[in-house]
């Protein structure tokens, strides 16, 4: 049996403007984890099952290279994308088509499966594209991963800047800019799928930062599941008719998350703490032009009960839900904050920054 796994991730700075093409964001990997297992099947009819959807495993069978699947009406659309994609890639490299069981299990959602926010679907993309690779004999390489991840991510979101692929990857804090999605398609609409990952991405940037010492992350939930691809959709539709507001959204948060990041190189928690607050305030601005939820009272909440003990806090990800994120120092009482928390329904999630080892 080969197991693989990846982490969940949550962004620090830089949402939404990282959608674009030079707008770097900060992310983290957290160590919560979706893991896949995979053992060669001898019946001839393969299994893929995941402990999140036990009614719905999926059997299959192989037809010369390609997989078929027997119930096409089924949630493991991630799961499917990233096993088409990496077999595609072994296929290309002469590597003959086996047939095995896959199962799948993430503790990335709550125990009555609420999601949390922490970017499961890109966490169970990158670990089946590892998972199926170690399976053919392929030697793992982070670059590879992430660009059959990223392909077969965005294949089924059709949005989305594949930053929480790029932290399910890498790991431990990133600083990441997104590639030229027009190229993307240009490029695998004429070229071998073994071409295109070879390829240096236009726009692509993935920096490990190192945090200050002394800096603290400390991370709450809303108790309020929200979704990505959705609120990713209505600010899009919306671009057009904001054009120099959304450029200048796009020209602050660029410049906010690379004073973040000399935060980072500099050893300054003080100088992350205020881009934090900054770029807050940007997001809320964003917000209200596309008339969109993305600080919910909820989230309100959580920020500023961390202010009051000189945390810097903030939503992560798209908002309307899900978690916020608080920058601390030696002398924030992460106690106190997380206690007054729990007395406002907030959940303080007990999470930590995961390394990963490099390929």
């Amino acid at each position: 049996m080969i197991t693989e796994k990846a982490p969940g991730k949550l962004y620090i700075a830089g949402e939404y403007a990282v959608l674009e093409q030079d707008c770097p964001a900060i992310l983290v990997a957290v160590d919560q984890f979706v893991r896949v297992s995979i053992t060669e099947n001898k019946t001839g009819t393969g299994l893929i099952h995941s402990k999140q959807y036990s009614q719905d495993s999926i059997h299959w069978v192989r037809q010369g290279s390609k997989m078929v699947i027997d119930n096409r009406d089924n949630p493991f659309e991630y799961i499917l994308s990233a096993i088409s994609y990496t077999e595609q890639y072994c296929i290309e490299q002469n590597i003959p088509m086996n047939v095995y069981d896959l199962h799948v299990n993430s503790d990335l959602d709550s125990a009555d499966g609420k999601k949390y926010g922490l970017g499961s679907s890109a966490a169970v993309t990158v670990a089946v594209v590892k998972a199926i690779l170690r399976f053919y004999g392929v030697e793992l390489d982070n670059e590879l991963i992430y660009k059959l991840s990223a392909i077969s991510h965005y294949s089924v979101q059709g949005n989305g800047s594949a930053g929480d692929i790029a932290a399910s990857v890498y790991g431990g804090w990133l600083a990441y800019q997104t590639f030229d999605k027009n190229w993307l398609k240009q490029e695998l609409a004429t070229k071998s799928l073994s071409e295109v990952v070879s390829e240096a991405w236009p726009g692509l940037k993935v920096q490990l930062l190192i945090p200050p010492v002394g800096m603290k992350l400390l991370i709450g939930w809303s108790q309020q599941p929200a979704s990505t691809s959705r609120l990713v959709d209505e600010t899009n539709a919306n671009k057009k008719f904001l054009n120099d507001e959304y450029r200048k959204f796009l020209i602050n948060s660029r410049e906010c998350v690379l004073k973040m990041i000399a935060g980072f190189e500099n050893n300054d928690i003080n100088t992350i703490q205020k881009q934090i607050r900054i770029n807050r305030g940007l997001l809320q601005h964003f917000a209200k032009i596309n008339q969109i939820a993305i600080e919910i009272p909820r989230l309100s909440k959580l920020i500023n009960i961390a202010e009051k003990f000189g945390g810097a806090s903030k939503t992560s990800g798209a908002g309307n839900g899900d978690c916020g994120i608080v920058i601390m120092n030696e002398h924030t009482d992460g106690d106190a904050l997380e206690k007054e928390w729990k007395n406002n329904g907030i959940l303080p999630l007990n999470l930590h920054v995961h390394q990963i080892t490099f390929y």
